[in-house]
């Protein structure tokens, strides 16, 4: 990450929506975690390009909320840095597995979280239907079930 820069925003620091946004459908979604969770982006220069949201769900357990890289910056291995970043957060505090949703007709970030050591692990029936107001559309289908995967970290 030698040309960027990750940091953590503080607790009074401007909340990145529009960064946000690109991986959550609306700001009252992104409202009911983003409050109790660590916000991290990442700048090539002055330009916030990247963000990440992390949860602690439980003493054992860190979850991805949001992740998201603005699509001039994508498929430059910026979501693997975050991933790793993520990773190497949760081992220097003591979680023992690393969690994230995503949508059941989102395949592409099924596929990338595969690639990152993540495994299925559980589905959270009609997610999708039940916290948002209107259906949302991802590759030509209604968005219904998230996908729970998990990535087990040992020190």
């Amino acid at each position: 990450m030698e040309k960027f820069t990750f940091s953590t925003l503080n607790s009074d620091s401007e909340i990145p929506y529009q960064l946000l946004l690109l991986a959550d459908e609306t700001v009252e979604a992104i409202n009911k975690y983003i409050l109790n969770s660590t916000i991290h982006i990442v700048k090539d220069g002055t330009e916030d390009i990247a963000v990440m949201a992390l949860h602690k769900n439980s003493d054992t357990e860190l979850e991805i909320k949001n992740i998201a890289v603005i699509e001039s910056y994508r498929n430059q291995g910026i979501g693997s840095i975050l991933i790793n970043k993520a990773k190497e957060i949760a081992l220097q505090n003591h979680y023992s597995s690393l969690l994230v949703g995503t949508s059941d007709t989102g395949f592409q970030q099924i596929r990338f979280y595969e690639r990152n050591g993540f495994i299925k692990k559980a589905v959270r029936t009609n997610f999708f239907i039940e916290n948002y107001p209107s259906p949302i559309y991802e590759n030509g289908k209604q968005m219904k079930d998230m996908i729970v995967l998990a990535h087990h970290l040992s020190e």
